[in-house]
């Protein structure tokens, strides 16, 4: 198990002086600051989302960055006059992702400061530094996976999704996305992507624990554990590998060690199916089962869904509480979604 190192999941990017030369209401915007482009498909290509935190006219600003060819990296874009902070503050709402998973770039010191000032999780970067920005840690994932690669596709299929669920009734909206949840055994491909969800996972994390692959890959191959990961499809595409669970074997019990989901899923109705799916295993080998759990300040959603799964807190020891269920009603999976156990 080793400790957490910050990465960035969204760069808010100004964009007079920043993205491009001069200031567009000027008229001054006639190219781009010289290597953005090719920044902005590297960071891309990393998984790093894209968005903007820019002061100006809205419809002004995407319009120049179609004709540059850039519009369609940015996510929830934030055109206004509002303060700087507040586009901010809207870019990690509609992404699901804490402030200290943001980066801000700015080349106005008073703009970074007032972001600062009112979000401290942030990462303020000023523009001056763009040549090293794809240098530095925060930046580099460990591992780019197929789903890190996809990342920014996977987001555009969910603003689709949003669209079609403001128009309908929510079991209407859930039961039309015709969900196919799969869960089984990680084999080794699995494990980049399992590494790349302990570290970015932090609400729906039973533990906030971060293993390497070179550990995952030991409980994978182990007879003691078992090491799951879940994927999630829909009509409008997939949302990739989105859980990991661990459980150790015991002789007198089933011990989760960890369970994790990515925020993406939270509002699809699916976040006790890995549960329900390791009771049900536990079950037919006659184990009950317990889960370590860690409060960590943003994962009570978690814990809500162990409470929701039928456990109960029956020990509390250096800040670590372990759950028990005692098997006797294991929940139905949600009507609204196909679970399907994969070998």
């Amino acid at each position: 198990m080793k400790g957490r190192k910050r990465e960035i999941k969204c760069i808010a990017w100004d964009l007079d002086n920043t993205v491009w030369e001069g200031v567009l209401l000027e008229g001054q915007a006639q190219q781009l600051r010289a290597g953005i482009p090719e920044l902005i498909r590297t960071l891309d290509e990393r998984g790093i989302l894209m968005s903007i935190a820019s002061r100006g006219e809205h419809d002004l600003a995407m319009n120049r960055l179609r004709e540059f060819g850039l519009d369609e990296y940015f996510l929830y874009p934030q055109i206004s006059w509002a303060p700087k902070s507040a586009s901010v503050r809207a870019i990690a709402d509609s992404l699901n992702i804490g402030a200290d998973a943001l980066a801000f770039i700015d080349d106005d010191p008073f703009e970074r400061d007032e972001v600062a000032a009112t979000l401290p999780e942030v990462f303020c970067i000023d523009a001056a530094e763009l040549d090293s920005l794809a240098d530095l840690p925060e930046m580099n994932p460990t591992y780019l996976t197929n789903d890190s690669r996809r990342r920014r596709s996977m987001y555009r299929s969910e603003i689709k999704r949003q669209d079609v669920e403001a128009a309908l009734p929510a079991t209407e909206f859930l039961a039309s996305l015709r969900m196919v949840f799969t869960i089984g055994e990680a084999v080794e491909g699995d494990l980049a992507r399992a590494e790349e969800l302990t570290v970015r996972t932090n609400q729906l994390n039973s533990t906030g624990y971060t293993y390497s692959y070179e550990e995952l890959d030991s409980f994978r191959r182990s007879s003691r554990h078992k090491l799951l990961m879940a994927g999630l499809d829909d009509r409008y595409g997939s949302y990739g590998k989105i859980g990991v669970a661990l459980v150790q074997l015991r002789d007198e019990d089933w011990l989760i060690k960890l369970l994790l989901m990515s925020c993406r899923v939270m509002a699809r109705g699916v976040g006790t199916v890995m549960l329900s799916h390791i009771l049900l295993l536990a079950a037919a080998q006659g184990k009950p089962v317990r889960a370590e759990f860690m409060r960590t300040g943003r994962n009570r959603m978690m814990y809500l869904t162990f409470k929701l799964a039928g456990f109960r807190e029956v020990d509390r020891k250096d800040g670590v509480a372990v759950l028990e269920h005692d098997l006797g009603s294991i929940d139905p999976f949600p009507q609204h979604v196909e679970v399907r156990a994969i070998s």
